[in-house]
C-alpha cells in the first residue's frame, strides 16, 4: 500500500498553546543527531540550565526540562515531593488546579482545596489563611489559567510559605517567557514551564526549576536503579524512594550534573529547540518580550470589545497571554471556530467545563504574538460572526488594534 505525504495546512495558531514555532527554532532541530554524551551535546545541556535560569529569575543550582509535555514536568515535581498522606492545599480557579489536584490524589497525598469561580482569582490573604489553619507540606497552584484567561498574584502567597515552612509549587506553563515569573523573588520553591506556549518551541518538554529546600526533600527519597549504581549508591539509597522511575527527579538531577549518570536517551532534537529558543527570549530581551506581550494583548481586547463582543472574566487579573471572549447568546461557538480554520486558517480554541461552549480563547503567545496576527484574527472573527447573523460593529476591530499600535508608536 502506498502512503503518500502528508499534507500539513499553514495554520495562523492563536490558541492558548501550542502557538508558531519561531523559524529559527525549526532549522535548530533540523541540525544532526549527536549522542547524548557527546561533549559538544553535554555543553549545550549545559547552557541550556543557564538560560533557563535567566528566564525563570533564579539563581538555583537546578533548572533543566523534564521530557515530555507541560503535565510530565508537573507530575515530575509532584511525584518527587509527595509521599503518602503528605497535606497537599490546591487552590482551583479553572481546569488546571484540578489537574494538580488528580496528580497528587493519585501519589497519595490528604488533599485540601479551595475553589472560586471560574474567571476569578483568590485573593491572597484568603490562601494564607488556609495555609495557617492546615499547614500543608505543599501548596500547589497554577499562575496562569489558560482556560479561563486569568493570573493569581503569587508574591505575598509566596512570602507566607516562606515563612510557615511550607513548599509552594507553580504550574507557570502559560506564563512563562511571555509575563513575569520570578522565582526568586516571589519565594517560588517549585516552578513548571512549557515549551508549547510562550516559549515558541514544540510541544513535548517541560523546563523546570527548584531549589535547595525542594532538593532536600528530593535527596532524603533518593535511589539509584540497581543496574546503573555504584556500591555507595546501594548502600545509601532511602527507604522512601520517590515511586514514579521516570519522573524521579533525583534520578533527573543526576543526569542533568556532572555526573551525567544516566537515565532516558536524551530527546537531542528537542533540547536544540530549546536551546534556541531561549537564545531568542534573551536577544529580545525578558522585559522587551513582556511588554510585547501586553502590547498586543491590549490591541486584541480593545479591538474585540469594539466589536461590540464582552471579554470574559475580570481585566485586572486577566493573563496577558489569553484573551477570553464571551460567545454571543445563540451562536454555536465551535461552528465559528471550524469556519474561522476552513475559511481563513485561523484557529482559536474553546474552553471546558462549566465554560465550554461559552467562551472562545484567543492566544497571544510567543511567536504567535504578532501584529498581523492580531489584526488578521479579528478581521476574520468579525467575517465569520457577520456570516452567522451577528450584530457586530463592521470595521471597528481592527481600527481599535491600530489604535493601540499607533499610540505605542508613537512612544517609543
Amino acid at each position: 500500500m502506498k502512503i503518500n505525504q502528508p499534507y500539513i495546512p499553514m495554520r495562523t495558531i492563536m490558541t492558548p498553546g501550542p502557538v508558531e514555532v519561531d523559524p529559527r527554532v525549526l532549522r535548530a532541530m533540523g541540525t544532526p543527531i549527536l549522542g547524548q554524551f557527546d561533549p559538544a551535546f553535554t555543553n549545550i545541556m549545559n547552557e541550556v540550565m543557564e538560560m533557563l535560569k535567566q528566564v525563570f529569575k533564579t539563581k538555583n543550582r537546578w533548572a533543566f526540562p523534564v521530557d515530555g509535555t507541560s503535565r510530565a514536568g508537573i507530575e515530575a515535581v509532584l511525584a518527587s515531593l509527595i509521599e503518602k498522606g503528605d497535606k497537599v492545599l490546591i487552590p482551583i480557579y479553572g481546569r488546571f488546579g484540578h489537574l494538580l489536584t488528580e496528580i497528587s490524589e493519585r501519589y497519595g497525598a490528604e488533599i485540601h482545596t479551595l475553589e472560586c469561580p471560574w474567571g476569578e482569582v483568590f485573593e491572597p490573604k484568603m490562601i494564607i489563611e488556609e495555609i495557617k489553619k492546615i499547614r500543608p507540606k505543599i501548596v500547589a497552584i497554577v499562575h496562569g489559567e489558560t482556560s479561563t484567561g486569568c493570573m493569581q498574584p503569587l508574591e505575598e502567597i509566596g512570602k507566607a510559605c516562606r515563612e510557615l515552612d511550607t513548599l509552594l509549587v507553580v504550574d507557570a506553563v502559560a506564563s512563562l517567557g511571555g509575563t513575569n515569573v520570578d522565582v526568586d523573588g516571589w519565594f517560588l520553591d517549585a516552578v513548571i514551564g512549557g515549551t508549547q506556549k510562550c516559549l515558541s518551541v514544540p510541544s513535548g518538554m517541560a523546563p523546570i526549576t527548584y531549589n535547595e529546600r525542594v532538593e532536600k526533600v528530593i535527596l532524603s527519597r533518593k535511589k539509584v536503579e540497581r543496574g546503573i549504581a555504584t556500591d555507595k549508591d546501594l548502600h545509601t539509597f532511602a527507604h522512601r524512594s520517590i515511586i514514579s522511575n521516570y519522573f524521579d527527579l533525583s534520578q533527573l538531577q543526576d543526569y542533568w550534573s556532572e555526573r551525567r549518570l544516566n537515565h532516558h536517551t536524551e530527546a537531542t532534537s528537542m533540547i536544540y529547540a530549546l536551546h534556541e529558543g531561549l537564545r531568542l527570549i534573551l536577544e529580545e530581551g525578558l522585559e522587551e518580550r513582556f511588554t510585547r506581550h501586553k502590547l498586543h494583548e491590549q490591541a486584541l481586547a480593545n479591538g474585540i470589545e469594539a466589536m461590540g463582543l464582552k471579554l470574559f472574566g475580570n481585566r485586572q487579573s486577566k493573563i496577558p497571554t489569553v484573551t477570553c471572549v464571551t460567545v454571543p447568546d445563540g451562536v454555536d461557538a465551535d461552528i465559528v471556530r471550524q469556519q474561522l480554520l476552513q475559511e481563513f486558517g485561523i484557529e482559536i480554541a474553546g474552553s471546558f467545563g462549566p465554560l465550554q461552549g461559552k467562551i472562545w480563547r484567543i492566544g497571544t503567545m510567543g511567536h504567535s504574538c504578532r501584529k498581523e496576527n492580531v489584526l488578521f484574527v479579528l478581521a476574520g472573527l468579525e467575517a465569520v460572526l457577520i456570516r452567522q447573523g451577528v450584530n457586530v460593529n463592521r470595521g471597528e476591530a481592527v481600527q481599535a488594534a491600530l489604535d493601540v499600535y499607533s499610540k505605542y508608536a508613537m512612544t517609543v
